[in-house]
């Protein structure tokens, strides 16, 4: 019996790569995204901070007098964002899987607060909709760029199944290529949405972190 075949639009850790490899996969993996981290200023921040992503994190942690701003409530999507912002000193007020669930707490119980955003610049206007609607105070500060990194895969390349992490790397990933009879591992709701028109067979992990993306995966196929 032949190796079931994935491709990763991202490069894997070491124990993510191993969860494959384990199970017998064939795997290649390929950054279909590149992220770039911008300087900016610590200037007219507001008493609480909203990460949507590690990336946003990442960035902060390396500007200048970035501990200064431990002392503030933090808002955040995503468990790996919540570890990632409590290992280097946070307090994390509010968790959620998704930003529209996370605009919903914020917009229900905390709307009396005021709160700076750290951005990307491909985020999608469902927390800062939701902020505005509700007439919450906040500023947005963009801290890293996301750019399309396309490549083109292989005639020779038939893969079983194709991991997507968001709806950017959905994006990149069709500039070159096209899903046929692959079945994609989406790590969430939105980069799912990106699918949608290309492909029905869309298996969306039980939480949004990549490790449950993985255990899809091998769900799917043992």
């Amino acid at each position: 019996m032949s190796q079931t075949s994935i491709l990763s639009t991202k490069t894997l850790s070491v124990a993510q790569r191993q969860a494959f490899l384990d199970a017998d996969f064939d795997l290649l993996e390929q950054d279909f995204i590149e992220i770039k981290n911008i300087d900016f200023e610590l200037k007219d921040i507001n008493t609480n901070l909203i990460f949507s992503s590690q990336n946003a994190v990442l960035s902060l942690l390396e500007q200048k007098d970035w501990e200064k701003l431990k002392s503030k409530s933090v808002f955040c999507v995503g468990e790996k964002t919540k570890d990632l912002l409590e290992a280097n000193g946070f307090k994390v007020e509010a968790n959620m899987d998704y930003a529209s669930e996370l605009a919903e707490i914020i917009t229900l119980i905390y709307n009396k607060e005021s709160y700076t955003f750290f951005s990307g610049n491909l985020r999608k206007e469902t927390l800062p909709k939701a902020l505005k609607n509700a007439g919450i105070t906040f500023n947005e500060i963009e801290v890293y760029q996301t750019k399309l990194a396309p490549f083109k895969i292989s005639k020779e390349e038939n893969f079983d199944g194709i991991l997507f992490f968001s709806p950017s790397a959905v994006e990149s990933y069709l500039t070159n290529n096209t899903i046929t009879k692959e079945v994609c591992f989406c790590i969430g709701e939105t980069t799912a949405s990106a699918l949608e028109n290309k492909t029905k067979n869309i298996v969306i992990a039980a939480e949004p972190t990549i490790e449950d993306v993985i255990e899809a995966v091998i769900e799917e196929y043992k």
